[in-house]
């Protein structure tokens, strides 16, 4: 699968975001209010669920995020596929 290399870099250079990615590294599998609640308590960050699902927006847009069901929960997985697709580019 090919991704958007804009996409992704626009995904990146966001400050926010790349904390989101970090936080969804570090512990995938996270529910929208358990993803704001690590950031904002973490990070000390003053962010809202409205704001942070938009910025999940451009992060799914950008292929680095996925959300699946599980019972009445959306749950965010970090997908790092899109990342090592553009580092194998640069380093072959």
């Amino acid at each position: 699968m090919t991704w958007n290399e804009d996409a992704i870099f626009k995904a990146l250079a966001d400050s926010t975001r790349r904390l989101m990615l970090d936080e969804l590294s570090e512990r995938n599998e996270l529910t929208l209010y358990e993803l704001t609640a690590r950031l904002i308590m973490k990070h000390d960050l003053t962010i809202s669920r409205q704001a942070i699902a938009k910025h999940l927006s451009i992060l799914e847009d950008a292929g680095l995020v996925e959300s699946i069901r599980k019972g009445k929960y959306r749950v965010l997985l970090f997908n790092n596929e899109p990342l090592k697709n553009l580092l194998e580019g640069w380093m072959e």
